[in-house]
């Protein structure tokens, strides 16, 4: 372990790591030079800018998928952005991305969807909200708009 007396004089003392309980967790990188046939999985927050031939599965914790990235793979993750290209099946629990110079060729289910102009997705979409409680439901707000009107 590298440790403040080991740095050369003048040289500042070295950030604490981060804990899992901490909210702002700096991911796992897989640079642009990385190829990987087979299964990926994980327990942290990941970004691949390589390419990925198989299947990546990140449970509760998110996926940014970088510019340089080819992805052929099915994807199970909490959150999905995509920056780069995918061609295969996204499910996230919580929201799937798709940048502007993002690509997606497969089906995706998720309870929120974000596709920037610009995007190139093929597939069909399931929006699942009960697995996470987006917020309140259409029916409820249109509810509340008919009692405001009637006042």
């Amino acid at each position: 372990m590298w440790t403040n007396k080991d740095a050369p004089s003048g040289t500042a003392p070295a950030a604490p790591s981060t804990s899992p309980a901490s909210t702002s967790r700096t991911p796992a990188h897989l640079g642009p030079g990385v190829r990987i046939k087979g299964e990926l999985t994980g327990n942290e927050d990941l970004r691949l800018d390589g390419k990925i031939e198989g299947s990546i599965s990140l449970g509760g914790f998110r996926l940014t998928v970088g510019s340089t990235a080819h992805i052929q793979a099915d994807i199970v993750a909490r959150e999905v952005v995509v920056a780069g290209e995918v061609k295969g099946n996204v499910t996230a629990r919580d929201r799937i991305e798709i940048r502007r110079e993002g690509s997606i060729v497969g089906d995706l289910s998720t309870a929120r969807i974000v596709i920037e102009e610009g995007s190139f997705f093929k597939g069909a979409i399931e929006i699942d909200t009960s697995r996470t409680q987006v917020g309140t439901d259409l029916d409820s707000l249109l509810g509340q708009a008919k009692n405001t009107e009637k006042k």
